[in-house]
């Protein structure tokens, strides 16, 4: 337990870190007066007073968030450099910095990661047996064949492992259609059955078969390291897509005390499986920033397009109501989830 809480601050200290560091860097670019940067909420731990920059820099107690405290930021100021006094497009710049950062980290431990482990193309290499893995049926019954190289799910076209795993985990729950080249002809195999399994009350297909790994040389690790990098991006819009829509429950949601839980149960298996979830948390960190709520990077974002469009700014009251009471509600569901992890790890 010591190990999980000393790794998992570490992990949120750094990415937070990192979020804000993109936000600090570009403002002090455009020269924008910076009042207080803080690593971590809450009470101060240690705070130092910079008398060359006059910034104050802290690390505080709950390390849940951060913030880049610039003047003009949330109100009027007096200050000529403050960030209300700066063009739409720098403050636009510096509002995305912070996501922008987070999602390039995880592109970069994305291909240190794929440095470190054998990664798949999509060609059927072998299907597993199904009494060993008590599947209940075999894809090989619908169709699919060994030396079929599959190039498209439902129509979503696959080139990597993870592409495919992902497509057959989220569509496979029924009958679906896999396109393939067999024997260089392009084909389409409608209406192939998938194993399934219940994981937390939701439902996923399993891939059950093998592919050929892929030689490893710089093209391709880029090429995978890129596609994977995008597919995370995608799996996070995706899955708040399935929540709304019903086909994930709340159970399925976790805030720090179960993505903690996670980062200790990969620390615990190795390197790879640490940066893998140390690079998947930075990348959704980065997507959930540049979602169009109030108090987060996106919504700033949005009020920037539009005044950038209309030349017409919100008045900074106005926007900074808006941003409080939009941190207030996220705030009240990350209790939510916060309470929903504590009694799921006691139960």
């Amino acid at each position: 337990m010591i190990t999980t809480v000393i790794v998992a601050i570490l992990v949120f200290c750094g990415l937070i870190l990192i979020h804000e560091l993109g936000h600090y860097l570009f403002a002090r670019l455009f020269k924008v007066k910076i009042n207080e940067f803080s690593i971590g909420m809450g009470p101060k731990l240690v705070t130092y007073d910079s008398k060359k920059t006059g910034i104050r820099y802290a690390i505080s107690m709950l390390p849940i968030g951060g913030y880049v405290a610039m003047a003009g930021e949330d109100d009027e100021s007096s200050d000529p450099n403050s960030f209300d006094k700066k063009p739409a497009w720098q403050r636009f710049i510096i509002t995305a910095a912070g996501a922008a950062v987070n999602i390039i980290a995880g592109f970069l431990a994305m291909i240190i990661l794929t440095g470190m482990i054998n990664i798949g193309n999509t060609t059927v290499a072998e299907f597993l047996d199904k009494e060993e893995y008590n599947f209940e049926i075999s894809s090989s019954e619908s169709g699919l064949m060994v030396g079929d190289k599959i190039v498209a799910v439902e129509g979503k076209r696959v080139k990597i492992l993870d592409e495919l795993s992902y497509e057959i985990m989220r569509h496979g729950t029924k009958p679906i259609d896999i396109t393939v080249i067999r024997n260089g002809e392009r084909m389409v195999i409608e209406d192939v059955v998938f194993p399934g399994m219940d994981a937390e009350g939701q439902s996923f297909g399993t891939m059950d078969f093998k592919v050929h790994r892929v030689r490893k040389n710089f093209g391709t690790v880029m090429s995978h390291s890129f596609r994977k990098s995008f597919l995370t991006l995608r799996m996070c819009w995706e899955s708040l897509y399935d929540l709304f829509t019903g086909r994930y429950t709340f159970a399925a949601v976790s805030g720090p005390v179960g993505i903690s839980s996670a980062i200790g149960d990969a620390a615990k298996q190795g390197a790879a499986p640490l940066l893998n979830i140390v690079a998947l948390i930075s990348i959704n960190l980065g997507a959930m920033n540049l979602l169009p709520i109030p108090a987060l990077d996106g919504g700033r974002l949005i009020t920037l397009l539009v005044e950038m469009i209309t030349r017409k700014r919100m008045p900074p009251k106005v926007e900074g109501t808006i941003n409080t009471v939009g941190l207030a509600l996220l705030l009240l569901l990350s209790a939510v989830i916060l309470v929903k992890d504590v009694i799921s790890i006691i139960i």
